[in-house]
């Protein structure tokens, strides 16, 4: 793992290889609401693991072929356990010593053959994703529109669906629940959503809103019995 060289004094360290290209061209996802949804993960899964050794990522170049810079896929979520969190250029995967345990790719009609196919086997050959899943959120051509595949004998092989479609993630503990052009992510010890910052934040908000108009309320309630 090299930090950056380019990190200004005082700064955060830059994981990663400055050596090695941080981007490839490509837009960050194909409609506004692939990158919400990648966005959404990223940040709830993110919450989820504050405070432990695990780096949660997307959008991100992960080389795989030492010396070669052009071996790279750009997963558009990652969460890889055992690996300091931080920010980084990119991940270098020998460097790393680690491949993510789990990717997640939100997929569309234009990114289909590169998600089933090129991705499908870098990750199953090369890289050795313990599970990979794969979410349309347009229904545009899986069905179902969540699908996931876990390694068993250097091999994919589909993971059975739940009730409402939902898939288990064994490496993380996690559920994968397909809503309406969304993906949630159930905690299964506790049976709890993970929220991002912003749902935490509104419910927050409301909690507080709710709490000063019962002060109000009850403050009228005294003033009317006072004047009894």
């Amino acid at each position: 793992m090299i930090a950056s060289s380019t990190a200004l004094l005082g700064s955060p360290t830059l994981f990663g290889d400055p050596t090695y290209p941080t981007r490839d061209g490509r837009p960050m996802g194909e409609t506004d609401l692939h990158r919400r949804i990648m966005f959404d993960l990223i940040n709830r899964l993110e919450r989820h693991y504050t405070g432990q050794e695990v780096y949660v990522s997307g959008n991100l170049l992960l080389f795989y072929e030492q010396g070669n810079k052009r071996r790279h896929v750009s997963p558009d979520v990652l969460v890889t356990k055992g690996l300091q969190p931080g920010l980084r250029l990119n991940y270098i995967l020998w460097q790393e010593g680690l491949p993510p345990n789990i990717v997640i790719e939100v997929t569309s009609k234009t990114t289909r053959k590169e998600d089933l196919e090129k991705k499908f086997k870098i990750y199953q050959n090369t890289i050795r994703v313990a599970e990979y899943f794969l979410f349309d959120p347009y229904g545009d051509y899986l069905d179902p529109p969540l699908q996931g595949h876990r390694l068993k004998r250097g091999r994919y092989v589909p993971i059975a669906p739940l009730r409402d479609g939902r898939l288990h993630s064994e490496q993380l503990g996690i559920d994968l629940v397909p809503e309406y052009q969304s993906l949630a992510l159930v905690d299964r010890k506790t049976g709890e959503r993970l929220k991002t910052a912003d749902e935490l934040a509104d419910e927050r908000a409301e909690e507080i809103a709710r709490s000063q108009q019962e002060v109000a309320d009850l403050r009228e309630e005294i003033k009317r019995l006072r004047k009894r």
